[in-house]
C-alpha cells in the first residue's frame, strides 16, 4: 500500500479491499450512497451510507495524486469548455478540456462562470501539461478573453477557434460525468463536490485508458484503479 493512503486508513476498521470496492463503485457507476449501502448488505458487509461517503473523501485525493503521476501523455489541440453542477442547492460551473482524441486533459470547479474562472482553468492546465498549440471554445466570450490574456501575458501563441461543430468531443464527454453526478442529487459542500467530481474524472480517465501501463500489460478498469493503491 502506498504510504499517503496508509496515512489517511490508518483509523478505519474495514478490509481495505471493502473500501477500494464502495469508492469506486461509488465513482465509477450512477450509484447513490443507499445504493451502494444495500449492495454490500446483499455480500454480507453491513457499512452505513455515510460511512461511505467519508472513505470516499479521504481515499478518492490520494488516488488521484497517484493517477496524476501515471497519467499518459495528451494532444496539443484542446477542446475547452464548462458544464453546470448542483452543489447546495446553487449551481457552479466545471470547466473541462479534452484533446482531439477525446483524452481528458483537466478539470476544474469554479463558483463563477467569467473570465477569472477561465483564466484559472487554463493555467492550472498549462501548467499540468504545458502550452497547446491550439484551443477550440464555443462563443463564450469568457473562454476566449481568458485565452487572448495569456496569450498577451505570457508571449504564448494558441491559436484560437470558436467552432462549435469541433467542440462536441468535450460536450459529449460531458455526459459521462453527469450520468455519475445525476443519482447524487447534488453535492452538499463545495469541498465534497471538488473532492469526489476528481474521483468521478479519475474513473472516467481510466476507462479512456490515460493511465500509462507497461507496454503490453492490459488490465480491467477495476483493476487500474486498485492498482493506484499499491
Amino acid at each position: 500500500m502506498i504510504k499517503a493512503l496508509r496515512k489517511v486508513i490508518e483509523r478505519m476498521h474495514y478490509p481495505l479491499e471493502v473500501m477500494l470496492t464502495c469508492v469506486r463503485w461509488y465513482a465509477a457507476y450512477p450509484l447513490s450512497l443507499r445504493h451502494i449501502e444495500e449492495m454490500m448488505a446483499e455480500r454480507g458487509v453491513v457499512v452505513d451510507h455515510a460511512t461511505v461517503h467519508r472513505w470516499a473523501i479521504k481515499i478518492l485525493p490520494v488516488l488521484a495524486a497517484a493517477f496524476r503521476r501515471r497519467k499518459r501523455p495528451i494532444g496539443k489541440s484542446w477542446r475547452m469548455d464548462e458544464t453546470y453542477i448542483r452543489v447546495a442547492g446553487q449551481w457552479k460551473y466545471l470547466y473541462r478540456a479534452v484533446d482531439r482524441d477525446g483524452d481528458t486533459i483537466d478539470f476544474l470547479l469554479r463558483a463563477k462562470r467569467d473570465h477569472a474562472a477561465a483564466r484559472r482553468f487554463l493555467e492550472q492546465s498549462i501548467g499540468l501539461h504545458g502550452v497547446p498549440e491550439k484551443i477550440t471554445i464555443d462563443k463564450s466570450g469568457a473562454n476566449r478573453a481568458a485565452i487572448l490574456s495569456i496569450n498577451s501575458d505570457s508571449g504564448a501563441d494558441i491559436e484560437l477557434r470558436q467552432r462549435k461543430y469541433l467542440n462536441n468531443v468535450v460536450e459529449q464527454d460531458h455526459r459521462a460525468i453527469k450520468r455519475i453526478v445525476r443519482p447524487m442529487l447534488g453535492f452538499k459542500s463545495f469541498r465534497c463536490a471538488r473532492i469526489l467530481l476528481a474521483g468521478i474524472e479519475l474513473m472516467h480517465m481510466i476507462k479512456k485508458g490515460q493511465l500509462d501501463l507497461p507496454q503490453g500489460q492490459v488490465s480491467p478498469a477495476a483493476s487500474k484503479f486498485y492498482s493506484l493503491a499499491f
